[in-house]
């Protein structure tokens, strides 16, 4: 839970302070792909660190559950960075 969590906090930092114009297909790529790498990075850490702490586990084993707890991460990550682009927008009022 934590590491989604950090994921998240992550997430609305990188569309809060990211500057320019909204552009709206540029967010998401960008997005997708640091929520690519930390998914990969989190997977790492909760098989060698943590094994079996993580409240993403899925019953499929091997590669498929790996890349299905990376498409979360990456869902968590694109929806952080869209809260901090929304929370952006209306505090820069």
């Amino acid at each position: 839970m934590w590491l989604e969590l950090l994921t998240l906090i992550i997430g609305i930092a990188f569309g809060f302070f990211h500057k320019g114009k909204e552009d709206y297909w540029g967010i998401l790529r960008n997005g997708a792909a640091l929520g690519f790498v930390i998914g990969i990075l989190a997977v790492l850490i909760s098989m060698f660190l943590s094994p079996g702490t993580t409240s993403l586990s899925f019953v499929f084993p091997g590669i498929f559950g790996t890349i299905l707890v990376i498409i979360v991460f990456v869902i968590i990550m694109v929806a952080g960075t869209f809260i901090g682009d929304w929370l952006e927008k209306i505090l820069k009022k």
